[in-house]
């Protein structure tokens, strides 16, 4: 039986879970691929901490580089987008195959990194990098081959979904939330790169380019987070029928794409709707497949850990076998006109206004929706947090993004609406 060295650079959460799953679950692998994953080498800078798992004390350094020579296959878990990105070239230099696990480094480097894989013929295999243990890369670039792809609609972030969910069930605020997911590990101390909806634009970039054939990085896309939704918006939103998730938007529309991460206003008797707490969920429609929904833990150690030892078992086949780059990394092949600015996007829009209690206000705020071309579905008034003041919600039929940013700047100028107008966006899956 072929024996793989597996080195792994990066001694953390993750790490430490694909050093378990090798040493729990080897045999099992080796029985069903006839190949034998050996954990070979495990880098750090700290090689002391107990992780919760027990290696073998050789297997330990503090040399990466090192590593990285003597092993046939590199796991980076380094995270981040320096000291990670050099590790991983000086693998592919090196015509070493490379396991990542890096969002944010593919998101931004992805382009080079592919370039400099296909230039010295070795394979970079990254599941865990988008949706934990769903497997969703292997989906789109073997599952959905056949297709073209239409839409991707992503619950990415388990941290967003975890304080939705709980906004929405318990009736508690924002803070005290984001305060229990930190005490839970569910949150970062400094959760901004969660909250503020940075993490799922990272995977967003990543699904985007995969469907549509060229890298896209980070510019292209629009990016709201969280810390802004109000219970009195999930409130509103469950009445009218929807939920309130964190949803990276990726979809063809004619020959333009769109990439968008932000909350949005799902109908709430659909799949994607139901999928709370931590877990995450991608629905794809293609072309001839139509919707198919992948669901599953989005995050964690045992979860992203699952999702690397799928790739090594892919990587040992491909070295086992000499058919390196069998499915390239990332296949270039423009398949779209331009990436559509936000300000032309189509879509319906949810908007809540505090206006004072008093006639002729819907009808001024009707007129100039109207002037700008938005054309209104419902209209709901609640009575408001004082006598004299009323929340009017308005839901609106397809309209364009500028044009209704226009039809609220006039809206706030009116005397009688007393606050900020909230906007958010609707998808009708």
């Amino acid at each position: 039986m072929k024996e793989i060295k597996v080195g792994i650079i990066g001694f953390g959460t993750v790490g430490a879970g694909v050093a378990a799953n090798l040493l729990s679950n080897g045999d099992v692998i080796a029985k069903r691929t006839g190949v034998k994953l050996v954990l070979s080498k495990i880098a750090d800078i700290d090689i002391k901490s107990d992780r919760g798992v027990k290696v073998p004390k050789k297997i330990l350094t503090t040399d990466a580089m090192a590593l990285i020579k003597e092993v046939d296959v590199v796991v980076e878990l380094v995270g981040g987008t320096t000291i990670a990105k050099d590790f991983i070239m000086a693998a592919l230099k090196l015509g070493k195959p490379v396991v990542t696990a890096n969002k944010a480094l593919l998101a931004k480097k992805g382009e080079e990194l592919f370039a400099a894989a296909e230039k010295s013929k070795a394979d970079i295999y990254y599941e865990a990098s988008v949706a934990g243990g769903i497997p969703i890369i292997k989906a789109l670039r073997e599952g959905l081959v056949a297709n073209r792809i239409q839409k991707i609609y992503g619950i990415l972030n388990g941290t967003c979904n975890y304080i939705l969910t709980r906004m929405e069930r318990e009736g508690l605020d924002f803070e005290p939330i984001l305060k229990d997911a930190q005490a839970l590990g569910y949150a970062e101390a400094e959760p901004s790169l969660d909250i503020d909806g940075f993490d799922t634009a990272h995977k967003a970039a990543i699904l985007a380019s995969l469907a549509y054939g060229e890298w896209f990085g980070l510019d292209p896309i629009h990016i709201e987070g969280i810390r802004d939704i109000s219970l009195t918006d999930l409130r509103f939103a469950d009445e009218l029928g929807y939920r309130i998730k964190l949803l990276a938007i990726i979809k063809q529309v004619k020959e333009d794409v769109q990439i968008r991460v932000h909350p949005t206003l799902i109908p709430k008797n659909t799949l994607l709707a139901g999928i709370s707490e931590v877990f995450n969920g991608v629905m794809v429609n293609g072309d001839y497949v139509g919707d198919s929904l992948y669901y599953g833990r989005g995050a964690g150690r045992n979860a992203t850990a699952s999702a690397v030892v799928a790739d090594l078992v892919d990587v040992a086949l491909n070295l086992k076998f000499g058919s390196h780059r069998r499915i390239p990394a990332f296949r270039i092949g423009r398949q779209y006109r331009h990436i559509l600015p936000m300000d032309e996007i189509e879509t319906r829009y949810y908007m809540r206004f505090q206006v004072k209690d008093k006639p002729g206000v819907i009808a001024a705020v009707s007129k100039i929706l109207g002037d700008k071309g938005i054309s209104i579905s419902s209209i709901v008034q609640r009575e408001g947090q004082s006598e004299e003041n009323v929340s009017l919600l308005i839901l609106t039929h397809l309209a364009i993004e500028k044009q209704v940013k226009d039809a609220i700047a006039g809206i706030e100028k009116l005397k009688a609406v007393c606050d900020k107008v909230k906007l958010l966006r609707i998808e009708d899956i």
